[in-house]
């Protein structure tokens, strides 16, 4: 009798593919820009012409090695560069220029932070087998069915190839889809922090390939891996995985072969799909690169790139709970991208209360940011403007109400929140005689509602305040106000 699926586990680890964002491709000067004419950038370095040889470029080098320390990685005192002998339809000289046995770093780790739906959040370090510097390969369109010539095609761009990557390996420490996914998601933001990659997953900035097997509980040995490619999104990588764990457990269940292939996710179908048999690094013939040298990072560039690197992701989330008091979900959102982060930081340096100032930033803000699709750097809200605003709302000048009501201007065009409020004469009435006199002659209009708050319809209190912000437009401070009306409706 078949045991439950509930002993299975499975094993995962990520090859993430990071482009690093050099103006320059890795082994020549010929450009990276994104989206221009296709084979554009191209040149007989990336060719592999007869005559010409690879230079390494600097940038790709630092680019590396601080991607490395960011995720805790030892810098190797000496690595090199091999030649990877497989046929790329989209690689112009049909092999690859990478690091085989020597890469640049090896053995480190990150934490994140895995919220799985219905169940408690939790941190989880991730062993990371290496990081290693490559070329890109091209890009194949297949362009579908020629009427004419009455066969499929395709096309390849080579403006992608020799571009310089640094493929992160990690080790198979993670178990389920969620935590592949929250893994993916770290690691982007580490290298957008860094500004070595874009990590944009839709221009192919960073891609993510899944290495994934299942066995019988921890402590039996791994199952046979399968590949999963082609996901380019974080959610697809979780369906992804959660797909394939269930396929692999039901063919074992069934006395089934699982075989060692590489798959592919089909996004409109949910389904992970056979694309071709798996090759070992024995298929693809490495080889030390003849035409470069081997690389040597002193200990003083070293320290001095590591000097260089900024306050990380996983970092701020434990200051800002520790510091600011914000609760974990608060301190996720905020530092998810570092132009919020930094935005946030203004705000609380220029005076704003943290918790306040965060409502905002992740609330109206942001959603005006994403429905504008523009960003926090180009903004012309100011983030002093927001401890302005922020601090008017603390000292009882305006309310919540009227903030929100002066924020579009804000928004579009900047400014000073005084100014707006003076100017539109929006400032909070905290006069005590005149707030009374508003609500004396608010209770006059309506008697029968008073009586009836009086024979013990108390709920009526909540009509006054309404009545009462719609006469003040917004304008009576709560607080006063409520105690006014209170006294007054109880004679």
């Amino acid at each position: 009798m078949p045991r439950s699926s509930d002993a299975w586990e499975a094993v995962i680890g990520l090859e993430t593919h990071v482009q690093l964002g050099t103006d320059s491709k890795i082994f020549t000067s010929a450009s990276t820009n994104f989206g221009d004419e296709p084979n554009t950038h191209i040149d007989p370095v990336v060719c592999g012409l007869p005559g010409t040889l690879p230079v390494l470029n600097e940038k790709v080098l630092e680019f590396a090695v601080k991607a490395s320390l960011a995720l805790n990685l030892k810098i190797a005192e000496h690595s090199k560069f091999d030649r990877k002998q497989y046929f790329y339809p989209d690689l112009p000289k049909n092999y690859q220029i990478s690091q085989f046995d020597e890469p640049i770093a090896e053995d480190g780790w990150i934490e994140v932070e895995v919220a799985e739906k219905g169940k408690e959040t939790y941190l989880k370090k991730i062993g990371i087998e290496r990081l290693h510097m490559e070329e890109d390969a091209g890009k194949l369109v297949h362009a579908g069915s020629d009427r004419l010539a009455g066969s499929t095609y395709s096309l390849v761009d080579y403006n992608r190839a020799g571009v310089a990557l640094a493929e992160i390996v990690s080790k198979p420490d993670l178990r389920t889809g969620r935590e592949a996914s929250e893994y993916a998601s770290e690691i982007r933001r580490i290298v957008r922090y860094l500004g070595v990659s874009d990590g944009n997953m839709q221009e192919g900035s960073l891609r993510c390939d899944v290495n994934i097997s299942v066995r019988r509980g921890p402590e039996a040995p791994f199952g046979t891996k399968v590949e999963i490619k082609n996901m380019n999104s974080f959610s697809a990588i979780q369906k992804a995985c959660d797909y394939e764990i269930k396929r692999q457990i039901k063919a074992y269940e069934a006395s089934e072969q699982v075989v060692q292939e590489t798959r592919l996710w089909d996004e409109a179908k949910q389904l992970t799909k056979s694309m071709r048999s798996k090759e070992g690094s024995s298929d693809y013939r490495y080889f030390p690169d003849p035409d470069l040298g081997p690389i040597e990072v002193s200990k003083e560039l070293c320290e001095q790139w590591n000097s260089e690197l900024p306050e990380l992701p996983a970092a701020k989330r434990h200051r800002y709970v520790k510091e600011f008091d914000l609760s974990a979900y608060d301190a996720r959102v905020l530092t998810d991208e570092f132009s919020m982060a930094s935005y946030f930081e203004e705000a609380v340096r220029s005076g704003a209360e943290p918790k306040i100032a965060c409502n905002w930033i992740t609330g109206d803000i942001a959603a005006y940011l994403k429905s504008s699709k523009e960003s926090f750097e180009k903004l012309p809200f100011k983030s002093e403007q927001l401890a302005e605003m922020v601090q008017m709302i603390q000292e009882g000048k305006i309310s919540g109400k009227i903030a929100k009501e002066i924020l579009p201007e804000l928004l579009n065009k900047g400014g000073s929140p005084n100014e707006i409020v003076e100017k539109r004469g929006l400032a909070m009435i905290s006069d005590l005689a005149e707030l009374t006199k508003i609500i004396d002659e608010l209770l006059a209009t309506f008697p029968n509602e008073v009586k009836a708050f009086r024979d013990g319809k108390t709920k009526l209190q909540g009509f006054f305040v309404g009545q009462l912000m719609k006469k003040t437009r917004g304008k009576a401070d709560p607080k006063m106000a409520n105690q006014i009306l209170s006294q007054k409706l109880q004679g």
